[in-house]
C-alpha cells in the first residue's frame, strides 16, 4: 500500500515526546514511523506514477502547525492541530483525486487503546503535560508499507 505523509519539524522536546508516547501507546507502529500526518491513506501499488505525478506537482510554501489538543476517536488518541489544519487540509485534496468515505481532520496517532476509558484518561493526562506542540511542515513522502517494512519512494520538500 502506498501513502503520502508531512514529515513534522519540532523542537527536540516536543519530538521526543511524541515519539515517546507513540512508542508507548502505539509500538507496531512507532517501530515503523515517526510522527506524521498522513495525507493519502493506503492507496494500492498501481497509484504510485499519478502519486507522483501529484506530490512533484505541489506547490506550496512550508508552513506552521500548533497542536492544541488531543482527541480520543473511539479507541484512538489524536493529536490535532488547530494552526496548520487548513494548509494540511488543502494538501490532502490535492493529493487526493478522490476524497475518502470519512471526513479528513489532519492529526498525528498518538496511540491505540483496548478501552475507550483508557484513552479518554491519556488523553487529558497527556493534553496537561505536552500542550501545545509547535512545529512546521516542509518536506512531504510518498512511501510504500510492505508488511512491516516502510520505504520512502520519493519526497518533496515544499518550496521556500
Amino acid at each position: 500500500m502506498l501513502y503520502v505523509v508531512a514529515w513534522p519539524v519540532l523542537a527536540e522536546a516536543d519530538d521526543v515526546a511524541l515519539r515517546r508516547l507513540r512508542a508507548q501507546y502505539h509500538p507496531t507502529q512507532a517501530d515503523m514511523i515517526g510522527p506524521h500526518f498522513t495525507l493519502v491513506f493506503g492507496v494500492p501499488l498501481e497509484h504510485e506514477v499519478a502519486l507522483r505525478a501529484a506530490l512533484e506537482a505541489v506547490e506550496r510554501r512550508p508552513f506552521w502547525f500548533m497542536i492544541d489538543r488531543i482527541v480520543r476517536n473511539d479507541l484512538h488518541l489524536f493529536a490535532e492541530p488547530s494552526d496548520g489544519a487548513a494548509e494540511l487540509t488543502e494538501l490532502y485534496e490535492t493529493l487526493n483525486s478522490v476524497p475518502g468515505t470519512i471526513p479528513f481532520q489532519p492529526h498525528i496517532t498518538l496511540g491505540l487503546f483496548s478501552h475507550a476509558a483508557e484513552a479518554e484518561q491519556v488523553a487529558r493526562i497527556v493534553g496537561r503535560q505536552h500542550l501545545p506542540i509547535r512545529g512546521r511542515i516542509a518536506e512531504l513522502a510518498l512511501l510504500r508499507l510492505e508488511g512491516e517494512r516502510v520505504d520512502t519512494l520519493a519526497t518533496r520538500r515544499l518550496a521556500a
